[in-house]
Formats: structure tokens, sequence, C-alpha cells
């Protein structure tokens, strides 16, 4: 099953993708920053949301391990 299908697995992406592109943005900021329009913009504000929200994506984070580890 994709994980477009399954709202637990989009989820999952969603804040994988955020993390990863807030931790990329942060070892080599020109990488991401190069890119603010277009479709490859999205990686640039994937990395803003997750530098402005990062105690609210990391909360996410966490209880999303939980949900994964021991709901299913």
């Amino acid at each position: 099953m994709s994980a477009i299908f399954n709202f637990q697995s989009l989820l999952t992406v969603i804040l994988l993708l955020i993390c990863t592109c807030a931790y990329i943005r942060a070892l080599a900021p020109s990488l991401i920053d190069k890119n603010k329009t277009g479709i490859l913009g999205i990686f640039w504000k994937c990395a803003r949301i997750g530098e402005r929200k990062s105690p609210w994506v990391a909360c996410c984070c966490v209880v999303m391990a939980f949900s994964i580890l021991f709901l299913q």
C-alpha cells in the first residue's frame, strides 16, 4: 500500500521530509536556499517549518515514533 493512501504513513513521510530538509539546511544552507521557488521550493519550505516549529516537529516525531512502536 502506498504512503499516499494510508494517513499515518503520509504523516510519517511528511515529518521525515521536514526533519531531513532542516538537517540538510543546517549542514549545507546553500543547497536548500538556492531553490526558493518552483517545485524544489517545497524543500526550502519544509526546512523553514523544521527550523521555526522545531519543538512542535520534535513532539510530533516522538508521538509518531510511539504510535509506530507500540500501537501497531
